[in-house]
């Protein structure tokens, strides 16, 4: 098992136990925070709570980089498990929120938007760095970071690569609360967050969860044209070399050596 799993008065604590490898995203963890999530709905707790074995400082290090594929298919498809473990956190009808006490890197940077609310300790950043690796994000990723905050500071975050600060974070909204320490987080979290949502209706809770969910969508219609359009660019970047060049880089512990061009995608 890569998490742990406690209920404890109606709230299900998850933890992601893998620190040793820096809680990758790899697919067997996704399917055991996507099991975990569902069952605490199933359980009818009233929120679920997700944690990280923390080492060097690393709440997770995102998408597991030696599961990618380099065959020319799409490393971020509707039905790879990271797209599901999103989608799973998005689309649960209970609050899921994001107790970040570490750096947070790629994937697990849209993990922690997707859930419902992050607290963070004060040496908490996020970092999102497919452009680090050469992969070509997809459009419900990158809408989700639009429509969380705001088009410039998503460009930001995309196109730099670059790790945030928790303050920048809370002032740009993508967290809701900054703490000293773990040990003050985890006061924030109970007094501020997880006593008030015992005490609420959950059935009015999940419905306007369900409701933001279903709003925050409204906005994203795209035409078929301008869909077949973004993918045609996404497959010249993940079938080209230096998507490939990027994940050997990575592996080999140096820096990548990208030719590829922005004509290219012409």
């Amino acid at each position: 098992m890569l998490i742990d799993v406690e209920i404890r008065d109606r709230v299900s604590y998850v933890k992601m136990n893998n620190g040793k490898h820096f809680n990758c995203l790899s697919e067997e963890m996704c399917r055991e925070l996507i099991n975990a999530i569902d069952e605490a709905y199933k359980k009818e707790c009233v929120c679920v709570v997700l944690k990280a074995e923390v080492r060097r400082n690393v709440w997770s290090a995102g998408h597991d980089i030696h599961e990618l594929p380099q065959d020319g298919s799409d490393p971020l498809a509707f039905y790879v498990p990271m797209e599901k473990l999103l989608r799973e956190v998005q689309d649960t009808p209970i609050p899921i929120i994001a107790f970040a006490n570490g750096t947070v890197w790629g994937g697990a940077c849209d993990l922690c938007l997707s859930c419902d609310m992050i607290v963070a300790s004060k040496d908490a950043t996020f970092a999102i760095t497919p452009a680090k690796i050469g992969i070509p994000y997809n459009a419900s990723g990158i809408m989700h970071f639009i429509n969380q905050l705001g088009i410039n500071k998503a460009r930001e975050m995309f196109f730099l690569a670059q790790p945030i600060t928790a303050e920048d974070a809370l002032n740009v909204g993508l967290i809701n609360r900054v703490a000293e320490n773990t040990e003050e987080l985890e006061k924030v979290l109970e007094e501020q967050f997880l006593a008030p949502l015992r005490r609420n209706c959950i059935m009015s809770v999940s419905a306007i969860k369900r409701q933001f969910r279903i709003l925050s969508r409204a906005s994203t219609v795209i035409s078929a044209e301008n869909f077949e359009r973004i993918n045609g660019y996404r497959n010249v970047v993940y079938s080209g070399d230096d998507y490939k060049e990027g994940i050997n880089a990575f592996l080999e512990k140096r820096p990548p050596k990208f030719k590829g061009k922005a004509t290219d995608l012409d």
